[in-house]
């Protein structure tokens, strides 16, 4: 990417959509995404990905994908090749296909959330091109992703998470008995079970019996070839935390979940929208400051950058803290809890938007000064 002129706005493309079953909750995050662009410094070009993952653009892109109707918009091809102009439309006259090239993109600020957007598919092809955009990089992406990954790296680490067996799809098509076999020795019932690489609590299913247990299985295995099983713990507190920056990252304050379901569902956290916000969460200060440290270090473990939203456990009667998970593209609607925890801190939601596009800019710099040729010494 060339140089930004001082004298012209930067030109942002917003992706969002994307071939996920989070499709929905990323239209709702580009919604809040694209309202607080300042039209006076940013000059904004939408990118949806459709349920199938073609790439699209136009007037009102994202309306248009709300509505499940994509079929008058223009198709978008992106070039790979550093230091092309990487955004093309794609025209199809008398079975000949035209390209176009569009202006050169200075951020690329992705608002996709689950697979082929949020677990490093997306980043890959954003490095090959050597742009910059806005979030963690390949790694980072793919092991915030991945929950069974994620968990074996916090345990290196030292840091608590809860008990859990990862099972393969073709292992529970081959004999799930001996699937819920493996996960029944973790202990006494409830577990959950989830697929390996998702978010938004799509696919998550809170199992009481060994019957729940087997439907949890199969729904979970629906969404992802590694599911992962794991032991429930009862009366814990939902505390979460939002992380921001790159190699120096910091933690805002926590804030605690009230789930309005017997867990934070997909449901509670987007459809019917009762779940309880406490922000910040009222905890010791100990406690706290423990939370805020783990943050960090679960963030700055993976190489995660730019933003984070990390998820913790902590028993009621005991205290005992467990890190849950770490989402590299949380939700970002002006109601969801990455930005409503900053905005505690003290960063209303437009600066916000700005400092990622800040960091994105920063992190390409330093990309910039890392040799990809080996130069043999005189």
């Amino acid at each position: 990417m060339n140089q930004v002129s001082a004298s012209r706005k930067l030109r942002i493309a917003v992706l969002f959509g994307g071939r996920s079953g989070e499709h929905e909750v990323s239209l709702m995050s580009a919604r809040s995404v694209l309202s607080v662009l300042d039209a006076q410094r940013f000059d904004v070009l939408q990118i949806g990905i459709t349920r199938e993952g073609n790439w699209v653009t136009g007037e009102d892109v994202l309306h248009e994908l709300e509505v499940n109707h994509s079929e008058g918009l223009q198709r978008v091809c992106f070039s790979p090749e550093p230091g092309s102009s990487q955004l093309y439309l794609y025209h199809s006259i008398q079975k000949k296909v035209e390209l176009d090239a569009l202006p050169d993109v200075d951020v690329y600020f992705p608002v996709l959330h689950g697979t082929f957007g949020e677990d490093g598919t997306l980043q890959g092809l954003l490095e090959l091109a050597d742009v910059a955009y806005v979030g963690a990089g390949v790694t980072g992406s793919a092991v915030g992703m991945d929950k069974a990954v994620f968990k074996d790296v916090m345990r290196a680490q030292g840091i608590p998470v809860i008990e859990s067996v990862v099972a393969l799809r073709s292992e529970i098509e081959r004999d799930i008995e001996a699937v819920i076999g493996k996960a029944e020795r973790l202990g006494s019932y409830p577990f959950f079970t989830k697929p390996a690489n998702l978010g938004s609590s799509v696919g998550i299913t809170k199992c009481q019996t060994r019957s729940d247990l087997g439907e949890g299985i199969l729904e979970a295995v629906r969404y992802d070839r590694r599911i992962l099983i794991e032991k429930a713990v009862d009366q814990v507190r939902e505390i979460e935390v939002s992380v921001l920056g790159n190699d120096d990252p910091q933690a805002s304050v926590p804030g605690e979940v009230l789930p309005s379901r017997d867990f934070y569902s997909y449901e509670s956290k987007y459809i019917d929208g009762t779940s309880g916000l406490v922000i910040p969460a009222k905890l010791p200060s100990n406690l706290t400051e423990k939370i805020r440290s783990y943050a960090v270090q679960a963030f700055k473990a993976i190489d995660c950058a730019g933003m984070a939203r990390v998820d913790f456990f902590v028993e009621k009667d005991s205290d005992t803290l467990y890190l849950n998970e770490l989402n590299s593209i949380p939700g970002f609607t002006q109601i969801s809890m990455y930005p409503k925890l900053w905005e505690a801190s003290g960063i209303p939601y437009p600066e916000l938007v700005e400092k990622l596009i800040d960091l994105a800019l920063e992190r390409k710099r330093e990309r910039n000064r890392t040799e990809h040729g080996f130069r043999r010494n005189a």
